[in-house]
C-alpha cells in the first residue's frame, strides 16, 4: 500500500462545500497525500481560490452507469476477482432489498470501477475517506468490502438525518472511525455505533487566512440598510420564510436584501418577492467565488440565515457561512436548529429565532436594523467567539493525527 488517502466526494469542486476544500488543502500543507475521487462532475461556473491551490489529483467515477458502459463493465470484470467481492455483493443485495432504488445500484457500480481502477494491491491507498455518510460512504463501504482497505467518514448534516438508521449502524460497524461537525450529529451517530468511542466531534472551523480581520467600521445608524444571506436555494435553507419575513418589515424601514447562491427554488422565490411587492428590494446574485462573498460580508449590515427542517428530514448542521459572517464583524440572525446554537448564543453572539416563524424573524430583523448599538455589540461578540473557539487548526490537527 501507499501512504495516500483517497477522499470520496459527492461532487468536486463545489462552491457550497468550501469546508471540504479548506480541509483538503490544510491537510496537504501538513504532508498528507490525498487523491480526490468524485461521484459527480462539477456544475458551478466558478471556483474558490482554495480549489486552485489544492494539489491532489482528481478522478471522476461514471456519474451515471449508462454513460460509460464499457468502463463500468471493465470495472465489474476486474472487481469480481477481488477476494472481498462476494462479501461486497452480498452486502449490496441486502442493502438493495431494503432500499430498492437506482441510486443504490449506481453506488455499487461506481464502487466496482473505483476498486478496479485502484490497480495492483501494492499501489492501493492506505485509507478511503468519505465525506458524507450517505452516497459517498456507500461507494467507500462497498470498495472497502471488496479490497479490505480501511475506511472512515466525515458526516455533516443532510446525510446524518436522511440516511436510515440500519444503514448508518452497519456502516459505523465497518469503518475505523467517524467525525462529525456538530454535537447534535455526534450524539445521534454515537447512539448507533457499536463502539461509540469511534465517533468524535470535530468542528470544521474557519481558515482565517481566507477570512482576515475586516477593516474597522462603525455600525450604520441611518438607512438604507443591507441584509445579506448566503446559501443554496433549497427547502432546508428556509428562503420562502425569509422572503415572507422581509415582506413583514415596517413600511418606513429602508432596506435591501442581497442573496448569494444558486438552487432550484430561484424562480419560485423571485415570484414570491414579486407578489409581496418587494422584488425591487431583493438582488439575487447567484453563486459567487469566495472573494466576492467576502466583499459582500464587509458591505452588509446584517446577516440572516433562516434554516429549517425540510419535509424529507434534510437540515443544516453548523453552516460555515455563519462563521464567515461573524469573522467579518457582521451581526447574525439564525434559527435555533441543529448545531447552530453551538456557535450563535442567543442575545450574546447573535440572535436566534424559532424555525418556520416568519413573524419572529421579521421582528428580529427590524429590531437589529433599528438598533445600531445592539448590532455592534453582537457583531463584536460573535467575532470574538468565532476567532477563539472556531479556528480551523484544532480540527485539522485532529484529522492529521487520524490520517497519519
Amino acid at each position: 500500500m501507499t501512504d495516500e488517502i483517497v477522499f470520496v466526494l459527492k461532487g468536486y469542486p463545489r462552491l457550497s462545500e468550501t469546508f471540504i476544500a479548506q480541509e483538503i488543502r490544510a491537510l496537504e500543507q501538513r504532508g498528507i497525500k490525498i487523491k480526490i475521487v468524485s461521484l459527480r462532475f462539477p456544475t458551478d461556473q466558478h471556483v474558490h481560490p482554495v480549489h486552485r491551490e489544492i494539489q491532489a489529483p482528481v478522478a471522476y467515477l461514471p456519474e451515471y452507469l449508462y454513460q460509460e458502459p464499457l468502463r463500468v463493465l471493465r470495472g465489474w470484470w476486474r472487481a469480481r476477482r477481488l477476494p472481498g467481492y462476494a462479501a461486497a455483493f452480498r452486502q449490496w443485495i441486502a442493502d438493495l432489498k431494503r432500499d430498492f432504488t437506482t441510486n443504490r445500484a449506481r453506488r455499487f457500480g461506481q464502487a466496482c470501477v473505483l476498486a478496479a481502477e485502484l490497480g495492483d494491491p501494492s499501489g492501493w491507498p492506505k485509507r478511503l475517506h468519505a465525506h458524507f455518510i450517505h452516497t459517498p460512504a456507500s461507494v467507500a463501504y462497498y470498495t472497502h468490502r471488496m479490497t479490505g482497505i480501511p475506511w472512515s467518514t466525515s458526516a455533516h448534516a443532510k446525510d446524518i438525518w436522511i440516511t436510515p438508521d440500519w444503514e448508518k449502524r452497519e456502516k459505523l460497524a465497518s469503518m475505523d472511525w467517524l467525525v462529525t461537525c456538530t454535537e447534535t450529529g455526534h450524539r445521534a451517530l454515537a447512539a448507533l455505533a457499536p463502539r461509540p468511542e469511534t465517533t468524535a466531534l470535530v468542528y470544521h472551523g474557519l481558515d482565517f487566512t481566507r477570512f482576515p480581520e475586516p477593516p474597522a467600521r462603525a455600525a450604520k445608524v441611518q438607512a438604507p440598510f443591507t441584509l445579506l444571506s448566503v446559501g443554496r436555494l433549497v427547502p432546508k435553507k428556509g428562503y420562502a420564510g425569509l422572503i415572507e419575513a422581509l415582506g413583514q418589515l415596517p413600511k418606513d424601514l429602508d432596506w435591501h436584501f442581497r442573496h448569494i447562491g444558486g438552487g432550484p427554488l430561484k424562480d419560485e422565490l423571485q415570484a414570491q418577492a414579486q407578489r409581496l411587492g418587494i422584488a425591487e428590494r431583493v438582488t439575487w446574485l447567484g453563486a459567487k467565488p469566495q472573494e466576492t462573498v467576502l466583499e459582500e460580508y464587509r458591505g452588509a449590515d446584517l446577516f440572516v440565515l433562516n434554516s429549517r427542517i425540510a419535509e424529507d428530514g434534510d437540515r443544516d448542521g453548523l453552516p460555515n457561512v455563519l462563521m464567515e459572517a461573524q469573522s467579518q464583524r457582521l451581526a447574525v440572525i439564525a434559527t435555533n436548529l441543529a448545531g447552530i446554537p453551538e456557535l450563535v448564543i442567543d442575545g450574546e453572539t447573535g440572535v436566534l429565532v424559532p424555525a418556520d416563524d416568519s413573524a419572529a424573524l421579521a421582528l428580529a430583523m427590524a429590531r437589529l436594523l433599528q438598533d445600531a448599538r445592539l448590532r455592534e455589540r453582537l457583531a463584536a461578540a460573535g467575532y470574538q467567539r468565532v476567532r477563539t473557539t472556531f479556528a480551523m487548526d484544532r480540527g485539522i490537527a485532529d484529522l492529521e493525527r487520524r490520517f497519519k
